[in-house]
């Protein structure tokens, strides 16, 4: 299944996959919902930046997955940090999609000399720990009971990849 760049098209299926990890997981920690001028927000923001929002679609042409980076921080100083995140479908995860995803923001930051990328999940979510582990994150830190959903407290694990080492440090 190919990936390529998201298409202002695009944006109603990515909200979906979105709302639908809003409603049944622990991916977003959050029970509200976004709207359609949200992740239309969200969707310039990212292409006025510059930044990739990639997507890849089943044989049938249905929208299955999504990935992106942003700010990690607000503050220039955290510029050449950012922050992904990666969305599968449910009824197509643990076929290497997310794998795919993910490897393309790693090239993708590699090319915009991104130095550090970020991955924050959920400390039960196995699956994705061990996709960030198998494509060279490495646990940076794991805050305990830092968020709830669902009635009960999670652990915030935070995933970090030197994509690009020996990168100059830049003034701030």
């Amino acid at each position: 299944m190919p990936l390529r760049d998201a298409e202002p098209g695009d944006i109603p299926a990515i909200l979906a996959l979105y709302n639908q990890a809003v409603r049944e997981t622990t991916a977003a920690w959050t029970s509200q919902e976004e709207t359609l001028d949200e992740r239309i927000t969200w969707f310039e923001t990212r292409q006025n930046a510059g930044w990739p929002v990639i997507v890849v679609t089943s044989p049938e042409g249905k929208l299955i997955g999504f990935a992106s980076y942003g700010a990690f921080r607000p503050r220039e100083g955290y510029r050449k940090t950012l922050e992904h995140t990666v969305y599968v479908d449910p009824d197509f995860q643990g076929q290497g999609i997310g794998a795919k995803l993910l490897q393309q923001l790693i090239d993708k930051a590699q090319a915009q000399e991104v130095h550090v990328l970020v991955g924050v999940v959920d400390g039960d979510n196995t699956a994705s720990i061990a996709l960030h582990k198998k494509l060279g994150f490495e646990i940076a830190g794991r805050l305990p009971e830092a968020g709830t959903k669902f009635g009960r407290w999670l652990d915030l694990v935070f995933l970090t990849k030197i994509v690009t080492p020996g990168l100059d440090s830049p003034d701030v």
